[in-house]
C-alpha cells in the first residue's frame, strides 16, 4: 500500500534477514507508475535484478541508489538503467561523520599505545 500511494520509496533501514530484498519485483511493480526508487539503506534491501528490469520496461520513474549488493561490483544492467542515478556510496560523506570516524581511529591509536583495549574494536 506504501508503494502505491507514493511518489518517492526511499530506504533506510539495517540489512537483516527480515529486510533482503524487500524491494522485490512484486514491491517495485507496486509503486506508481512516475515513482522512484531511493536506496541509502544497503544493498542487500533491493532486488537489484528486478530493480534493472523495471527501470528498462520503464515500469517505475527512476532511481537513485547509493548502495549495491555485492559491492564494489555493480549490476551491468544497472549502468545502463534510464533515469537511474547511482553514487559511490557517498551516504555517510558528511563533515561530522568523517570527523567521528577520525576520532574513533585516534582513540584506538592511543588506547593501544598505551597497552589498553581498544575502544571500537572492528569485527
Amino acid at each position: 500500500a506504501v508503494c502505491a500511494a507514493s511518489d518517492f520509496v526511499s530506504l533506510h533501514c539495517a540489512a537483516t534477514t527480515e529486510t533482503a530484498n524487500i524491494m522485490n519485483a512484486d514491491a517495485i511493480a507496486a509503486m506508481r507508475p512516475g515513482g522512484y526508487l531511493i536506496n541509502t539503506a544497503r544493498g542487500d534491501v533491493v532486488d537489484e535484478t528486478a530493480l534493472a528490469k523495471a527501470l528498462h520496461d520503464g515500469v517505475i520513474g527512476g532511481a537513485g541508489l547509493d548502495v549495491f549488493q555485492g559491492e564494489p561490483q555493480i549490476n551491468r544492467a544497472l549502468l545502463s538503467a534510464p533515469n537511474t542515478v547511482l553514487l559511490p556510496h557517498l551516504g555517510s560523506a558528511t563533515e561530522e561523520t568523517r570527523v567521528a570516524m577520525g576520532m574513533k581511529v585516534v582513540e584506538n591509536a592511543r588506547a593501544f599505545a598505551a597497552g589498553f583495549a581498544l575502544p571500537d574494536k572492528a569485527g
